[in-house]
């Protein structure tokens, strides 16, 4: 079997047609895109099911978000059973809250346990459904080693998109920023904060990347500014002696989403304090509820909170413009050497699945997929969005980490084995 990838850019940024005199594999099973936990967790899922498929991913191995575009200090928010893939725990001895080199060392035993072995710099550059054939048609460009590049493409009846919703960094566009004469970079490009002693650091954007980040510079004796657009909630990683999100999923059990806030706020506000103090506003809907609406995922604390109570971390406004020295706010200006934007990701789908041949008959633009909203998420909502028409399935989007897709995983792992077991041998005698 030859597998492929998930989470992390398994699609390219380009959406140039493959060469017409470019070689055409037929595929016996799904084609999955992108060699991330998603990707992986079907793979996997699927060999059990002798499934054959394969796996394209754009990088040089697996998992290349946490290889080369997270910071050192980064480890797991939830607890490791929260997160591990399906039909393989984390070793016993990994401790709860697995770091980026545990984690690393997790999904490349997983990768030899199950047999995985994704194709590497070959990126999908066009998917496409062809209603005449009933195939899923996907170009691709392949980088060798060398440099050169070759031009291919695969067929098959099943599609899996697993290249996830952090794919591609995003950098908002700011007033001042062609002025501003220190350096400038996303979040994806910090490794720690060793470079930055004795200076002024400016991170923009209050989430648990931001945070972490503020943490680790002020560990390296630099001074970390965090500029904080709306409200966040903070609340510690662990209550009453267990992972917070344990605590939550063990409420909401029994206990209605509003009810199961009310009682993480208060909790919060016995073990931390009151945010608002400092500069952090509480949202007017809880914790569970905003997830719910908006995926704005709460921050857990491991320890950047009382560094920001007793001043070492600075809570700034939402920035008005850069400067060339540092940044505007509505109350003043400041001086920063360097800006960091912790400003998350998105998807990269929309720029390499198109509609299908049929759908543009209906006037879609080319650019226009039927399953997949402008933003690259399922335009059904979970827990139903993992599967659409024509044999297209999508893992790692459901806004719920890696415990949502490792559960969407099996779901199309299960379901393309049944529909497999009719079709593949019509293909295989092809």
């Amino acid at each position: 079997m030859t597998t492929a990838a998930g989470d992390g850019g398994g699609g390219c940024p380009t959406t140039n047609p493959v060469n017409p005199t470019s070689s055409v594999t037929v595929i016996p099973g799904p084609i999955i895109v992108g060699a991330g936990p998603s990707g992986l967790a079907v793979a996997a899922s699927l060999r059990l099911l002798s499934v054959p498929c394969i796996i394209l991913e754009s990088s040089d191995g697996i998992a290349n978000l946490w290889r080369h575009r997270s910071y050192d200090c980064l480890s797991l928010h939830l607890p490791k059973q929260f997160c591990q893939l399906p039909h393989h725990p984390f070793p016993s001895h990994f401790p709860t809250y697995p770091s980026k080199s545990d984690f690393l060392d997790y999904l490349h035993g997983y990768a030899a346990r199950f047999a995985i072995r994704p194709l590497f710099r070959c990126a999908a550059t066009e998917a496409r459904f062809d209603a005449t054939d009933s195939l899923w048609r996907v170009a691709v460009v392949r980088r060798r080693p060398e440099g050169e590049e070759e031009s291919a493409e695969f067929v098959s009846p099943w599609l899996v998109v697993a290249t996830g919703e952090n794919a591609e960094p995003v950098v908002p566009e700011m007033k001042g920023m062609e002025a501003f004469k220190g350096e400038m970079m996303h979040s994806s490009e910090f490794r720690n904060g060793a470079d930055y002693a004795g200076k002024r650091v400016l991170v923009v954007g209050c989430g648990n990347s931001g945070m972490e980040m503020c943490l680790d510079l002020c560990k390296h004796a630099a001074a970390p500014f965090l500029s904080v657009r709306s409200g966040a909630h903070v609340l510690p990683r662990e209550m009453l002696g267990i992972s917070t999100f344990g605590l939550a999923m063990k409420l909401l059990k029994w206990l209605p989403v509003r009810l199961v806030d009310k009682i993480l706020l208060l909790s919060a506000r016995i073990a931390i304090g009151d945010t608002g103090k400092y500069g952090l506003m509480r949202p007017k809907i809880g914790p569970l509820e905003l997830k719910n609406a908006t995926g704005k995922t709460p921050v857990l604390d491991v320890g950047a909170f009382p560094l920001i109570k007793n001043g070492s971390i600075n809570v700034v406004p939402e920035v008005e413009s850069l400067t060339r020295n540092g940044a505007k706010f509505a109350d003043g200006e400041m001086a920063f050497d360097s800006v960091i934007f912790a400003t998350g990701y998105r998807s990269n789908v929309p720029l390499w699945l198109k509609a299908s041949s049929l759908s543009l008959s209906l006037s879609l633009s080319p650019s226009d997929c039927d399953f997949f909203s402008e933003d690259g998420k399922p335009k059904i909502p979970f827990p139903d969005g993992w599967k659409g028409e024509n044999g297209l399935y999508c893992v790692g989007f459901t806004g719920r980490g890696l415990l949502g897709a490792s559960a969407d995983a099996e779901k199309v792992a299960l379901h393309i084995a049944g529909r497999w077991k009719q079709l593949a041998e019509p293909l295989i005698s092809h």
